[in-house]
């Protein structure tokens, strides 16, 4: 079996939440999806699932954050070219999310952030890394 990562997040509204991610380009895994969580699909091993608050909840005793004031984690995506990550945040924008900070270029990165409606911290970035400089 191959080694496959899942994320998972809490979510106050898990219909909100997919076609967010959907509107992004992710799709949806049926097999794993019902009223209380769904799997969106951002690779081939790399999967999130979405969690209303109360299941997520079932799964540990820690106290659920409130991710639009404190940061949990910081998700990072790498897409293929600036544009796909330029691209990437207006779909964000437009489905719902929000421009969360100026974009960084350190001309082997480019990075660009946005928060999903539930404020999960999302990276996108493109990184050249043949042109990664010797010591960072």
């Amino acid at each position: 079996m191959e080694t496959k990562m899942y994320l998972n997040l809490a979510v106050k509204d898990l219909h909100k939440s997919v076609n967010f991610f959907n509107e992004l380009g992710f799709s949806t895994n049926l097999k794993f999806t019902n009223e209380k969580a769904a799997c969106i699909i951002i690779g081939e091993n790399i999967n999130i699932m979405l969690l209303v608050e109360e299941f997520y909840q079932t799964f540990t005793d820690k106290q659920i954050c409130n991710s639009h004031t404190t940061s949990e984690a910081l998700i990072s995506i790498s897409l293929p070219s600036k544009k796909e990550v330029d691209e990437m945040v207006v779909k964000a924008v437009k489905a719902g999310g929000t421009d969360y900070k100026r974009s960084q270029d350190y001309g082997w990165m480019y990075q660009k952030t946005f928060l999903d409606p539930d404020g999960h911290h999302w990276e996108i970035f493109y990184m050249d890394e043949s042109q990664i400089p010797e010591q960072m």
